[in-house]
């Protein structure tokens, strides 16, 4: 069980770094129509950093449970 929780995390750790990591997306200019907004890029990346909490908290929390 213990090992399943950490896959888990580990998951939610590697989602939550991808997902903040391409908020801010990256078209140098050329694709300005298909952009995010601001408040989308703000979400997206508040939405990342909690996988990654949450995943680095599940960590915390199992490795604690010996």
């Amino acid at each position: 069980m213990k090992q399943a929780m950490n896959v888990i995390a580990g998951i939610l750790v590697v989602v939550g770094i991808m997902m903040a990591a391409g908020a801010g997306g990256d078209c140098d200019g050329k694709c300005m129509e298909y952009a995010n907004t601001l408040t989308e890029t703000v979400v997206y990346g508040a939405i990342g950093l909690m996988l990654m909490l949450s995943g680095a908290v599940v960590f915390i929390i199992n490795e604690s449970n010996n």
